[in-house]
């Protein structure tokens, strides 16, 4: 790690010279070192395509001994096939700005071995001990640090780096092929660099050492007894040659200048042992210069190897060891919350350690939760991904059916049982329906993402992040209006371009806008008047404005509100609305982003409005993009969690299931994707039944990551499919009406045609479907059996009954073993339509092959829009059916599997940034409301514990 070259000259060749003996030995062993430490490296960039080595070194200062040994490894490294990385510091570095950047390299994953250059150079006073302490151990290639010396010292050969000089040393001790054990070994220099490390290695290698220095008053006799002797105590020729036993090693580290007239520069190298007397004497004895430092340096390249192999080894993708947490069930199953808070979880970065990785791709937020950042998919690129599961439904009941439960219970199935790498990605859920009549999303029973409280509530601030973004944009459209309204345009150019100390200046956004009018200047004085004008005019009409402000609360009195009734909006007001925060566009614009710059274009294509001729106006228009970019700069880094058993899950966006698409992010899915490796799976959660959700994974989600899904689960419960069959009205936080609580055969029968039908729409897809039957108390077993035969008959390549809520994933490994065979089945995935084909068409497609419908029935106002769309340019986009969850048809009364009927399409709105029109099917509302009895009369807080009670 710190490296201190007073030792070693520049020179090509290694050399261990036989003495009286006549022992041949090549003058080229660090070259055979070099070469086979290339062949390896080739070996490992073949196995791990993308991947190589990196060494670091750093220097401060600029001395000239320390540039030229430093050039040397560069040189070394280079042809090896290290991806080594000079970073040099100036004389003035001060102690922390040194530890920065020592802190930097730790955390870089791209540098295996990592050395500062010593001495230090600085004008500064620097610790040397703080410095060479602060190199992370595992990349302390030189071995210097405080826990490598101390686990050498102590035998830890096998974890732990060793000083390159003294390996080199050994390396050229073995040559020899005299063995070390039982023999009698002397070093002469007692230095944290050489002496103290090498008689440790030769104390664990066996040798019965003794440790000299320039005041042991007996060295002669010392040196007399030893058959290896090692010399590293920097006085010229301290060491006699009469004084060395016949038939020694000698190992000289010394470099030492003494006067020579016969030399151009006055002086001669020598080493601390007489050579011309020794070489009389010894066996095989290192010549100064040409010995032992070219070994140094290839130890050096050996060392860095050793550790990039090292690094595989431990963050491999696809190589898991990780700890599950054991549950302990009760029956009867307590609820939700009192069994999160049983057990506790496993701490967050841990999680990420036994998932592969890095420590700097990990933003811890406490010990329950982190950030991951999107260099970990950059870093695992060239890797294969593992297989891709959606888990959706049949039509359910107000109540659910229990999808999010299922995808816990499957990962814990496939995860802790099977012993499989396997990940879950859900969507964050929303703060209204948690303390509004639905509750949480974090599963139930034993199969729940923990802390359920931290995963129902803030959770990283990313729903927060969201809702100050589009509100944003919000006050920028009103603000613009009204400023336009109140100047003319010469005050608007002076306020939009002002002079600063006399220059003015266009921001980058601004040129973006004069560009896409066509105005190709850069000086804000070269415009002409019509040009002004054309660029501070977006002259929005008030009528087209899409775009709302929004609040993560159930509040029913914001669904119509009227805005600037102060006496200072000088009678500007208009009629508006707040819709709940998951529904804005950011939401499903972070949902379906790639990366940052992905995010960004997005966010700056939302359409807010129209302008008074017709024209799309953007958030570029508006001036807001880069501010949108920052404010959800960390929201698009998906947040980790874990389940109940500890399998790792990935958090990440919750856009609506009806006007937008209903999925977690794609961020999420393909850095999980990644990481489990090539056998491993993921699994991920369509909001809604698969009619809604699924045909928004396929269409949309699908489209834009290139993902192609493996399987299938379509989870179905026996309820719901009576509820199809004609039973009575199910309503939340009412009990169940008998029907659901007795076995009812032809009831269940008759409601297995909703059953039959979305299995149809998922084959549809050509992806192979399991059925989860998602087991309650009351069901009874003909009742289940019933669902699992009409589900195969139906096409089905399996279907099996889940107790995964009363026993965790014990009770859905029989699920997790039919996905594991329907994965190995092939996947013919297509999509339902072609993008290019008119608005009217692709509607009609999912109307007719997914709902049933005979036909599609556009009212006026839907014409319109798609005319106007169309002649915007955003008639290629994808569709994104906007429709009750409650039936497949547009009508939430019609059970079953309903055909033959019209669907009205009521209106057409663009989410253009995100990427796909929404058709209106009825009304939407995007705003919920609180019911009589909320949730939130059962939530407390335990002011003594800091314990959340009442969540469900």
């Amino acid at each position: 790690m710190i490296h201190e070259e007073m030792a070693y000259p520049p020179c090509g060749y290694l050399s261990l010279l036989p003495g009286p003996l006549e022992k041949c030995w090549s003058r080229g062993f660090s070259l055979q070192v070099r070469e086979r430490l290339k062949q390896q490296v080739v070996e490992m960039k073949e196995k791990f395509p993308g991947f190589r080595p990196g060494l670091a070194i750093l220097q401060v200062g600029n001395r000239d001994d320390s540039n030229l040994y430093i050039n040397m490894k560069l040189k070394a490294a280079a042809e090896i096939g290290i991806s080594a990385n000079h970073i040099k510091l100036p004389n003035t570095a001060t102690e922390a700005d040194v530890l920065k950047c020592i802190a930097s390299l730790n955390g870089d994953p791209a540098v295996h071995g990592f050395i500062v250059q010593l001495p230090l150079d600085s004008d500064k006073p620097i610790n040397t001990e703080k410095i060479t302490n602060a190199v992370a151990p595992e990349k302390d290639v030189d071995g210097l640090s405080s826990i490598n010396a101390g686990k050498l010292s102590r035998g830890d050969l096998g974890d732990c780096f060793i000083p390159c000089t003294p390996k080199g040393c050994m390396e050229l001790i073995r040559q020899t092929g005299i063995q070390v054990a039982g023999k009698r070994a002397v070093v002469v220099g007692r230095s944290k660099i050489v002496g103290a490390p090498m008689h440790d290695l030769l104390l664990w290698n066996h040798a019965t050492v003794t440790t000299c220095h320039s005041k042991t008053s007996t060295l002669a006799e010392e040196v007399g007894k030893a058959d290896i002797l090692v010399v590293a105590a920097g006085k010229a020729e301290m060491v006699k040659g009469e004084w060395i036993k016949p038939g020694a090693i000698v190992i000289d580290c010394g470099i030492n200048h003494v006067p020579d007239s016969t030399k151009a520069s006055g002086k001669r190298v020598v080493g601390d042992v007489a050579y011309s007397t020794a070489k009389e004497k010894a066996s095989y004895i290192t010549p100064v210069p040409g010995g032992v430092g070219p070994m140094t340096v290839a130890m050096l390249m050996q060392s860095t190897v050793e550790s990039a192999q090292r690094f595989l080894e431990k963050f491999q993708p696809g190589k898991w060891n990780i700890q599950y947490n054991q549950l302990t069930l009760k029956m009867p199953v307590p609820s939700d919350i009192e069994i999160s808070q049983s057990y506790i979880p496993k701490p967050i970065d841990q999680v990420a350690r036994e998932v592969g990785l890095l420590p700097d791709e990990v933003e811890l937020y406490g010990q329950t939760k982190a950030k991951v950042h999107l260099s970990a998919l950059k870093r695992l690129k060239n890797q294969p991904d593992g297989k891709y599961i959606v888990v959706t439904g049949i039509t359910p009941t107000p109540l659910g059916e229990g999808k999010s439960t299922t995808t816990v219970g499957l990962v814990q199935a496939l995860g802790a049982h099977l012993h499989q790498n396997v990940f879950a990605c859900v969507r964050q859920p929303s703060q209204g329906p948690t303390f509004g009549i639905k509750g949480g999303a974090a599963g139930g029973g034993y199969c729940q993402v923990i802390p359920m409280e931290e995963f129902n509530l803030h959770l990283t601030g990313d729903i927060h992040a969201i809702t100050a973004a589009n509100n944003l944009v919000a006050a920028a459209v009103d603000a613009r209006m009204f400023h336009e309204l109140t100047q003319t345009d010469q005050a608007l150019y002076n306020r939009l371009v002002p002079s600063d100390s006399g220059v003015r200046k266009f921001s980058d956004i601004q040129i973006r806008r004069l560009q896409k009018l066509g105005i190709n200047k850069t000086d804000p004085m070269a415009l002409t008047k019509e040009e002004v004008t054309l660029f501070v005019r977006l002259d929005i009409d008030p009528g087209t404005i899409t775009w709302q402000r929004v609040l993560d609360t159930n509040d029913r009195f914001l669904r119509k509100i009227t805005i600037g009734q102060s006496l200072t909006e000088k009678g500007f007001s208009r009629t508006a609305q707040f819709d709940i925060t998951v529904s804005s566009e950011i939401m499903a614009v972070l949902a379906l982003s790639d990366g940052l710059d992905d995010m960004k274009k997005r966010l700056g294509r939302m359409v807010v409005a129209s302008n008074k001729k017709g024209e799309p106006v953007t958030t570029d228009d508006l001036g807001v993009t880069g501010a949108l970019a920052v404010l959800m700069k960390d929201a698009i880094k998906p947040n980790l969690m874990q389940t109940l058993e500890g399998t790792p899950v990935f958090v990440h966006a919750g856009p609506f299931a009806n006007i937008a698409h209903g999925n977690s992010s794609v961020l999420a899915d393909k850095i999980a994707l990644k990481l489990v490796g090539k056998d491993g799976f993921v699994v991920t959660e369509a909001g809604f039944g698969a009619d809604i959700g699924m045909e928004k994974f396929f269409n949309i989600k699908c489209r834009y990551s290139g993902l192609r899904p493996h399987v299938v689960v379509l989870v179905a419960t026996v309820r719901a499919l009576k509820m199809h069959g004609g039973g009575p009205t199910v309503t939340a936080g009412v009990p169940l009406p008998k029907e659901y609580m007795e076995e009812d055969l032809q009831l269940l029968a008759k409601g297995c045609s909703n059953l039959n039908k979305q299995i149809q729409n998922a084959r549809m897809f050509g992806v192979p479907v399991v059925v989860a039957v998602n087991a309650f108390k009351t069901d009874t077993k003909a009742e289940m059996a019933l669902v699992v035969q009409q589900a195969k008959e139906a096409g089905a390549f399996d279907a099996v009954v889940c107790t995964h809520w009363a026993e965790g994933g014990k009770g859905a490994v029989a699920l997790a073993q039919a996905v594991q065979r329907a994965s190995q089945t092939p996947s013919n995935f297509r999509f339902l339509y072609d993008v290019k084909l008119p608005v009217i068409d692709k509607i009609r497609i999912i109307a007719q092959q997914i709902y049933g419908a005979r036909d599609i029935e556009l009212l006026p106002e839907a014409q319109e829009k798609v005319a106007l769309y169309t002649k915007q340019g955003f008639g290629n986009l994808p569709i994104c059916m906007a429709k009750t969850h409650l039936s497949l048809s547009h009508d939430p009364e019609q059970k079953g599997a309903p055909t033959g009927f019209i669907l009205p399409i009521r209106d057409i709105r663009a989410s253009v940034g995100a990427g796909f029109l929404y058709p209106l099917v009825g009304t939407m509302s995007t705003m919920p409301g609180l019911p009589t009895r909320p949730c939130f009369y059962d939530i407390d807080l335990d002011p003594v514990s800091g314990a959340v009670n009442g969540l469900f």
